[in-house]
């Protein structure tokens, strides 16, 4: 499993990187991306749309099932990264590149996890 240091994680396995310009991009981590299997299907929000930590934002369909994703800051979708929709399995290919939304005016980042943090997190899961 792969944990890069500059991004920040959630307990529903989202990563996030904090941009200088004060904007955040949002995707699935390796763990995530590897519990779910192969991707097959992206359904993203719009720009614009208004997005709250902890909330549904998108969804991704696996050959096992479907399931949400959840937004890791509050803020308004600036960007949607409409690669993923003709492409869902960069996602299994290199999750920390496929991004899925950049989000501007981030607000609450209160519960995020260092890469550190989430790595014994997940360890936890698996014992």
């Amino acid at each position: 499993m792969n944990f890069p240091e500059e991004l920040r994680y959630t307990k529903s396995h989202e990563w996030v990187k904090l941009e200088e310009d004060g904007r955040a991009l949002v995707g699935l981590s390796d763990y995530a991306q590897d519990a779910l299997g192969d991707l097959v299907f992206v359904n993203l929000p719009q720009e614009g749309d208004e997005v709250q930590a902890g909330e549904v934002f998108a969804d991704v369909e696996s050959v096992k099932a479907v399931s949400d994703v959840y937004s890791p800051v509050s803020g308004r979708v600036a960007k949607v990264n409409e690669a993923l929709l003709d492409a869902p399995e960069s996602i299994n290919q290199n999750p920390y590149e496929a991004w899925f939304v950049q989000i501007e005016d981030v607000t609450d980042q209160a519960e995020l996890m260092s890469a550190g943090e989430y790595e014994e997190y997940v360890k936890n899961l698996d014992e």
